[in-house]
């Protein structure tokens, strides 16, 4: 970016916060998080042409910093120095592979576009990106990795990976790759299979997640666009969650209406998909809520016309009355803007403290807020195979300075530790790895 461009897109973002200071003084007190199984989401206020934009400047770790682990718990690099590392697999002999991956700007379109890809920079959320996988090994198991090596690179943008049998298979944001796996390997050598083609652009994750029998590999496939902006044709084959045969080649939209579908994990009693949805843009702090839900098999679950249901989002145009009626709810709100990114299924017990099945989510930090949310670590306890409590529990903060300018880290992906008495969670602003056990 040239130095005139930088400064105009500067000043484009201080229209911006003052924007947001004048949003703070006349919208009055702020709506408590909307979370749980029926949170109070607030009407939807429309943002215009410049919405709420804040996030804290990218500073990093300092020499024996780390986040705040909940009581009992203690935290340790797992590895650090690493590029943006935004994902994580553990394989079945122990071994971490983390995909490090970058959003790299698009042409902006509009005065707010310059704005945003302004600050996403500062914030350490733009650039060129790493394109890799490393493979990480604790062979001694004291919980900090001693090798470190490429498995691959020259990749388009990795995010989900999944290994089924002998296959190693690597979401790109515009596809997804099958290579051939040798246990215990270091490097994949061997060219890739392709088995799958995407849209690139917008929402360019693509988590990857294996049916338990091995026969199926569903997708994470997110919006182009905040609700449909630049009409609902680009947007076929986006914001939903697709299914791919792994015999046959074949492949079918599990189910749609979800307009970021990012972490999935499964139930292990009640065999239902689970994903943490991403919700739309411009709306207020708390409106509307990202959720962790269940995830029916066809099932519609209203973007962009609508949202929790069936509220329905009159920025929208022309409106479905049809697919409206049609909108599932979700199961569990996880609050405004918090960017709830990683999932995965922890069994009771797993960590100290923590003595209910559940699910634990990385919520990577809000944009679109005027006070931020999210910049955690957070477990949803289940009862009777559904989310209960009122609200998460926290295992990992303290990833934002005390006067929240500025982020030492933002959590994303987790993953149960090789143990299986741990947790591991990819820090890609901190540029570590960390894992979480016993205090």
């Amino acid at each position: 970016m040239s130095g005139r461009t930088s400064l105009f897109a500067r000043g484009v973002a201080l229209v911006g916060e003052a924007a947001l200071v004048w949003r703070r003084r006349t919208q009055g007190a702020l709506p408590p998080p909307a979370v749980g199984g029926a949170p109070h989401i607030p009407p939807g206020r429309p943002q215009g042409a410049v919405p709420t934009l804040k996030m804290p400047t990218a500073r990093g770790w300092a020499a024996g910093q780390t986040p705040v682990a909940a009581p009992g718990l203690a935290v340790n690099a797992f590895a650090a120095g690493l590029k943006h590392p935004r994902w994580i697999h553990v394989l079945p002999n122990g071994d971490v592979t983390v995909a490090e991956a970058l959003l790299e700007p698009g042409a902006p379109r509009t005065v707010f576009d310059w704005a945003r890809i302004e600050t996403m920079r500062r914030a350490a959320a733009i650039g060129t990106s790493p394109n890799r996988i490393t493979l990480l090994r604790d062979a001694d198991g004291d919980g900090v990795a001693e090798t470190r090596d490429t498995l691959l690179q020259g990749l388009r943008q990795p995010f989900g990976m999944a290994l089924v049998d002998r296959t190693f298979y690597v979401g790109n944001t515009d596809g997804v790759l099958a290579f051939p796996y040798t246990p215990g390997t270091t490097r994949i050598e061997a060219p890739s299979r392709p088995l799958a083609k995407f849209k690139s652009g917008g929402h360019w994750t693509r988590s990857l997640l294996a049916a338990p029998d091995g026969s199926r590999l569903y997708v994470g496939v997110g919006s182009l666009t905040n609700i449909g902006d630049l009409g609902f044709e680009v947007e076929e084959g986006r914001a939903c969650i697709v299914e791919l045969d792994l015999a046959s080649g074949g492949q079918r939209t599990f189910a749609h209406g979800l307009r970021n579908p990012v972490g999935m994990a499964w139930h292990p009693d009640t065999g239902e998909l689970w994903t943490v949805v991403n919700e739309r843009d411009g709306l207020g702090d708390e409106t509307p809520p990202d959720y962790l839900t269940s995830v029916r098999e066809g099932g519609f679950y209203g973007w962009p016309y609508c949202y929790w249901g069936r509220t329905v989002d009159d920025r929208v145009q022309p409106q479905d009355t049809a697919r409206v009626a049609q909108a599932i709810t979700p199961d569990y709100a996880l609050g405004g803007h918090t960017a709830s990114l990683g999932l995965c299924w922890m069994p009771r017990g797993t960590l100290p403290g923590f003595d209910q099945d559940g699910m634990v989510i990385g919520q990577h930090g809000s944009w679109n807020r005027s006070v931020l949310s999210g910049y955690r670590v957070v477990f949803v306890p289940f009862a009777n195979g559904r989310p209960s409590g009122e609200a998460p529990r926290d295992i990992l903060t303290g990833f934002l300075a005390p006067d929240e300018t500025e982020s030492y880290g933002r959590p994303v992906g987790v993953a149960i530790g090789p143990d299986g008495k741990s947790l591991l969670v990819a820090d890609d602003v901190g540029d570590v790895i960390w894992r979480i056990g016993r205090g």
